[in-house]
């Protein structure tokens, strides 16, 4: 019996997934929506110094037909050192390149982890703020994005769960709902719907810039 031939037109695009946009850094490479490889730490501070040797541990040191970067909100140096390096591998390689915000991500693992219901998303903001927004059963953006002091935060955020690496810390300020810690996780891009992802990707700082220019200035 003579095999059959090979098929060989069910190609999947594959994508490297950059997220450095808080104190999390992770990587990931896909093929379709199958996790080939990833990386995950929490750094803190020094992203700049793991990213790229991250990424060149990947399988094929990380080249992939598409780039997705975290686009924010979150540290302001993370998210431009994310999407610098993303930008850099793109031209590089000829890559297409997307983008997808972080707080969506943290969402989409929470209702991963727990079913599809609302989501409200806490994380670090600056000047003791904290970055909030809540997300509908299926996963689209229903409460937006803001940047507000803790007690305003936890007024603002009315899901019962609460997903970020300030949900423990919102809901004992509001004094009830179900509290799930999480930093955004490359390994989980998948989970994101289509419509998340956008195709012209720029920084999400969620807050205005601490430095204004002069009066007059251009």
């Amino acid at each position: 019996m003579t095999a059959a031939p090979e098929d060989t037109s069910l190609v999947f695009e594959t994508t490297l997934v950059i997220d450095s946009a808080t104190d999390a850094c992770s990587v990931a490479l896909f093929a379709g929506d199958t996790l080939v490889a990833g990386d995950y730490r929490v750094l803190g501070r020094g992203h700049a110094e793991a990213l790229v040797p991250m990424i060149a541990a990947l399988p094929g040191k990380g080249r992939a037909d598409r780039i997705a970067v975290a686009l924010g909100p979150g540290s302001f140096t993370g998210v431009r050192v994310g999407l610098a390096a993303a930008r850099a591998l793109a031209l590089a390689w000829g890559s297409s390149l997307v983008g997808y915000p972080t707080l969506a991500l943290v969402a989409a693992m929470a209702r991963e982890a727990e079913g599809d219901v609302p989501v409200g998303v806490a994380m670090t903001g600056g000047h003791g703020e904290w970055f909030v927004e809540t997300f509908a059963a299926d996963g689209t953006s229903c409460r937006p994005l803001a940047s507000l002091r803790p007690a305003d935060a936890a007024v603002d955020t009315v899901a019962d769960l609460v997903a970020g690496n300030q949900a423990t810390a919102l809901v004992t300020a509001r004094g009830h709902g179900h509290a799930l810690p999480l930093w955004p996780d490359a390994r989980s891009f998948a989970l994101l719907a289509p419509a998340i992802i956008v195709n012209d990707p720029h920084p999400l700082y969620g807050r205005a810039p601490d430095a204004k220019l002069p009066a007059g200035a251009p």
